[in-house]
């Protein structure tokens, strides 16, 4: 029997197999009124994650995130929810949106012990690396500008402080943006 709809109670293969030769649109759909209905947490958590998937495909990065922050509200292992958490902190840092950024980093930090820690502020780093790139790419130096200025007030090594603050002198440079430049020109001189 053909169903129209998700219904309470169905197990995630059937859920895939409801949802299968859907588009994109028509499932995002489909799951948003489906989450209304009563289920078990692991269908619910199941069900966001698809849906994070989803949005991530049709790239609503800021969509995606919260699926991936309610995915790790019904996590119960700490490994888990950082992974979602940290899923989150990625598309905040994709959207630019850096205070959402710090509130998902501190999310997964407060799951994580010292190493674990450490890894999420390389994580973080290297989105926000990634993105300076893809802005710069685009000639969006503006916006590379605003990534590259978050990473030097991150705990970072010397040398990676040099190497982009060399990135952010030639972005000043080309932006006209002098008093950033000889402010930062000073500071790097210091070092």
């Amino acid at each position: 029997m053909l169903r129209d709809t998700l219904k309470p109670g169905m197990t995630k293969s059937e859920i895939e197999q409801f949802l299968q030769g859907k588009g994109d649109y028509v499932q995002i759909d489909h799951l948003g009124r489906f989450l209304k209905e009563p289920m078990a947490l692991e269908t619910k958590k199941f069900v966001f994650l698809k849906l994070a998937g989803l949005y991530e495909k049709a790239k609503m990065f800021d969509e995606a995130a919260k699926m991936y922050d309610n995915a790790a509200g019904l996590s119960i292992a700490f490994v888990e929810k950082i992974k979602h958490y940290m899923k989150e902190t990625e598309f905040y840092a994709k959207l630019g949106a850096f205070d959402r950024v710090e509130q998902a980093m501190k999310k997964a930090m407060t799951q994580a012990n010292f190493r674990e820690q450490e890894e999420i502020r390389i994580s973080v780093k290297m989105f926000y690396k990634e993105q300076a790139k893809v802005c710069e790419a685009e000639l969006r130096r503006n916006q590379a500008t605003r990534f590259y200025e978050k990473i030097l007030e991150m705990r970072i090594s010397e040398q990676e402080r040099a190497e982009i603050g060399g990135k952010l002198l030639e972005l000043y440079k080309s932006l006209g943006k002098i008093h950033e430049y000889r402010a930062l020109e000073k500071s790097i001189q210091k070092l």
